[in-house]
C-alpha cells in the first residue's frame, strides 16, 4: 500500500513538474509574440550607443551582420535580432545611426487657416430638372472624400471655380484623387428649374480652420510642428490636402471643462493679423510649417522612441492667455509601432484637472517631456475619461518633416 501511494505521489509530482515546465516555456513564447506586435520595425541609435529597449521584461538586440529594407523609405539599414532574455527571438529590426537633435518645446496655442489643394466632396444634393429629380455628381460616380483637382484640365481651387466651370451646362471632365489614386470622370450639369441655373448636385469644401497646440520648433531651419494628428474634414473624416495656409497666434480666453462622455475644449481668439508662419504639410502625424520668429526658449534633446519609459512626465500646454505652463502627468502604456498612438498619458496635476478635467480639444500637440527630453505630444483624449489620452513620439513627428 505504501508503495502504491508513493507511486501516485510521484506521478502527481511529475505532472506538476511537467505543467511548470510547460508554463515556463509558454510564458516567454507568449511574451515574445506580444512584443513582436508592439515593437517598431526600425530604430535609430546614436553613435557609440547600443540599442536598448525599455520593457517590463529584458530585451537584448544582437546585430546580425545583415541589412533590412525600411518599408516607408525603401532604404537599407543594419539588421538586429531582438531577443527576450537574450534567448527567445522576437523579431528582426532595422537600426540606423542618428545624431543628437535639439528642439525647442512649444506648448502655445496656434490657429490654422488652410486652403485645400483642390475641392473635397463632402455631400450631394438633388437637382430639380425638367425630367424630375437627379444628382449628376452621383451619376458621374463621385464619392464623399474625393478631391477634385481639375475641371477640363483647369486647376480647381475653390467652390466658385466649380460653379463657373458648370455654368455653361457642358459635360465637365473632372480630374479626381481618391485614396491616393488619380482618375478622370465626366460630370454633366443639369438645368435646375428651381434655381434657373445649371447645377452639379455637388457639396464641396475648399478651406478649413481650427485651433491646436504647437509641439516644437526646430532651431536648425525655423520649422515647426503641431497637433500630432492630421486636420480632417468634419463631414467625411478624410485628411484635408493642403494647398496653402498659415499659422496664426492665438490667445486662450477660457476652457470648457471635459467630463466622462463629453470632451471639453479650449476657447480662443486671434489677437493680431500677423501670422506666426506658413504651413507646408498636413500629414498623419501633424501639421508642419516654417516661421522666422523662434521663441526665446532653450532647446532640449529629442528622445528616441526606445528612450521613452513608463512613469512620470510633464506636458506643456496653455489653458489661459498665450504662455504655456508645465503640468505633471504619467505615461502609463507604450506602443512602439509608428501608428501615431504610441503612448497612453494620464494627467495627474490637480490644477489642470480642476480647470479642464484633463485633456480637452485644442490641447492636441502639447509637448510631453521626460527626463529633460522632448518625448512626444498629446494627440487625443479618451472620451470616457478626459484625464487620459493618447500621445505620439516626437521622433515619429520629426520623421514626417523635411530637415
Amino acid at each position: 500500500m505504501k508503495r502504491k501511494k508513493l507511486e501516485i505521489t510521484s506521478r502527481s509530482l511529475l505532472r506538476q513538474l511537467l505543467s511548470l515546465a510547460g508554463l515556463a516555456f509558454l510564458v516567454p513564447v507568449s511574451a515574445s509574440l506580444y512584443y513582436a506586435g508592439t515593437l517598431a520595425d526600425g530604430y535609430s541609435v546614436r553613435k557609440g550607443e547600443t540599442l536598448h529597449i525599455s520593457a517590463a521584461l529584458p530585451i537584448t538586440a544582437v546585430r546580425t551582420g545583415e541589412t533590412v529594407s525600411a518599408a516607408h523609405t525603401g532604404s537599407c539599414h543594419d539588421a538586429a535580432s531582438l531577443r527576450l532574455f537574450g534567448v527567445f527571438p522576437i523579431k528582426t529590426v532595422g537600426v540606423q545611426p542618428a545624431e543628437e537633435i535639439l528642439l525647442i518645446p512649444g506648448g502655445e496655442p496656434f490657429g490654422v487657416r488652410m486652403l485645400m489643394d483642390g475641392c473635397m466632396v463632402v455631400g450631394f444634393g438633388e437637382v430639380a430638372g425638367a425630367d424630375g429629380h437627379c444628382c449628376p455628381a452621383l451619376e458621374a460616380g463621385l464619392q464623399e472624400g474625393d478631391i477634385i483637382r481639375e475641371a477640363d484640365h483647369t486647376p480647381v481651387s475653390s467652390s466658385g471655380d466649380l460653379r463657373n466651370a458648370a455654368a455653361a451646362g457642358e459635360p465637365l471632365l473632372l480630374t479626381v484623387c481618391r485614396d491616393g489614386k488619380t482618375s478622370e470622370v465626366t460630370l454633366t450639369p443639369v438645368w435646375s428649374v428651381t434655381d434657373a441655373a445649371f447645377q452639379t448636385g455637388l457639396w464641396v469644401r475648399d478651406s478649413a480652420a481650427g485651433i491646436g497646440t504647437l509641439t516644437y520648433y526646430d532651431p536648425s531651419d525655423g520649422s515647426f510642428a503641431g497637433l500630432g494628428h492630421p486636420i480632417c474634414d468634419p463631414d467625411t473624416g478624410c485628411r484635408i490636402p493642403l494647398g496653402s495656409g498659415e499659422a496664426d497666434r492665438v490667445t486662450i480666453s477660457g476652457a470648457v471643462r471635459g467630463s466622462p462622455g463629453t470632451p471639453g475644449q479650449l476657447q480662443g481668439y486671434f489677437p493680431t493679423d500677423a501670422p506666426l508662419g506658413t504651413l507646408s504639410a498636413n500629414t498623419g502625424c501633424g501639421i508642419y510649417g516654417k516661421t522666422t520668429e523662434l521663441p526665446d526658449s532653450p532647446a532640449v534633446p529629442m528622445a528616441l522612441k526606445q528612450e521613452v519609459t513608463l512613469g512620470e512626465a510633464v506636458i506643456l500646454t496653455t489653458v489661459s492667455g498665450s504662455e504655456p505652463a508645465p503640468y505633471s502627468a504619467e505615461i502609463t502604456a507604450l506602443d512602439f509601432r509608428d501608428d501615431g498612438r504610441n503612448m497612453v498619458i494620464e494627467i495627474t496635476d490637480e490644477r489642470l484637472l480642476a480647470e479642464t478635467g484633463g485633456i480637452v480639444q485644442g490641447m492636441s500637440g502639447s509637448p510631453i517631456l521626460q527626463n529633460g527630453r522632448l518625448v512626444g505630444a498629446v494627440t487625443h483624449v479618451f472620451v470616457s475619461d478626459p484625464a487620459k489620452g493618447y500621445g505620439i513620439f516626437a521622433e515619429t513627428m520629426l520623421g514626417q518633416s523635411v530637415r
